[in-house]
């Protein structure tokens, strides 16, 4: 037991300390411009992660691309019973369905996997991850906007990063070296760039109705557990790709669904982002359960 508890430390830690230097900055007031390092992230660090990465697994690209449709399963999976659950509770849609969609599998996801199940494991993320980024930014943003529109997803070089590795695998090339070398570098900055942006932007989120978010929060929590173990069952996962694919499932509600809420439905804002942070919170404290009896990690 003693030994169990110090390898899920050791994968929690990192990331909760991450997380609290990013929250501590916006406590101490301290310079931290969200808006840039979230563009540095979007257009730099994600983009060349996924290159280097993918490029550097060719072996896993099957699994990665059916990662990519169970993703996609997932989403669709939450959508229905997220919407007969607001239904239900009188909560509106435009506001709510989006996070109830989302997952975190970005700024927590990746480093989670990458933690728990190394280098083949952060591949096997990325799939899902990819999944949910198309999803947040066609589905995501049309839900509160009242219609759907993909000029924001044209505009992401995370999937141009992501057509090109498929396309370097596909006919088997390699990128120049340097030009690898400088990928490799700049994809470095994705993990705690977002980890950091996570803790800051937590720590100045607007929040009120926790009661309501705590209810909310659970019931993804537990929408999150049977989704994940139905689908982990659907498409035939075992092992890393499991874990993995457990691990995304059970990651919190994502933070850029609040910022389509705050733009298109501002006087739910604030609910969204209780829901939020009842849902990080909830997410970190089951984390060590789930990882130390459910997906097996070998770390």
């Amino acid at each position: 037991m003693r030994e169990m508890i110090f390898q899920v430390s050791g994968v929690i830690a990192p990331i909760m300390l991450c997380v609290l230097i990013g929250f501590t900055l916006a406590k101490a007031q301290a310079p931290f411009d969200t808006k840039m390092v979230g563009s540095l992230v979007s257009y730099v660090g994600y983009p060349t992660l996924i290159v280097s990465r993918l490029t550097g697994h060719d072996a896993l690209l099957d699994e990665v691309l059916l990662m990519m449709l169970a993703g996609m399963a997932m989403m669709v999976c939450f959508v229905v019973i997220g919407f007969f659950v607001l239904k239900v509770l009188g909560l509106p849609t435009r506001a709510y369905l989006s996070p109830m969609m989302i997952n975190n599998v970005g700024n927590v996801g990746l480093p989670v996997c990458a933690l728990a199940f190394g280098d083949e494991g952060l591949v096997l993320a990325m799939g899902v991850a990819v999944a949910v980024f198309v999803g947040n930014f066609t589905f995501g943003v049309a839900i509160p906007m009242g219609k759907l529109s993909f000029s924001n997803l044209i505009r992401q070089p995370v999937i141009y990063a992501t057509v090109l590795a498929l396309v370097l695998i596909a006919i088997d090339t390699d990128l120049p070296t340097p030009i690898d070398d400088a990928i490799t570098i700049l994809g470095g900055l994705a993990i705690p760039l977002m980890l950091l942006t996570l803790g800051y932007t937590l720590a100045t989120l607007t929040v009120s109705d926790l009661s309501r978010g705590f209810i909310l929060a659970v019931i993804h929590l537990v929408m999150a557990v049977t989704v994940a173990s139905f689908l982990s069952l659907l498409f035939g996962f075992e092992g890393i790709a499991r874990g993995v694919f457990i691990l995304q499932c059970m990651m919190p509600v994502g933070i850029a669904t609040y910022l389509w809420v705050e733009r298109y439905v501002p006087n739910e804002a604030s609910g969204v982002a209780g829901f939020i942070l009842i849902s990080t919170i909830l997410s970190a404290a089951s984390l060590p359960v789930v990882l130390a009896f459910w997906v097996d990690a070998p770390v």
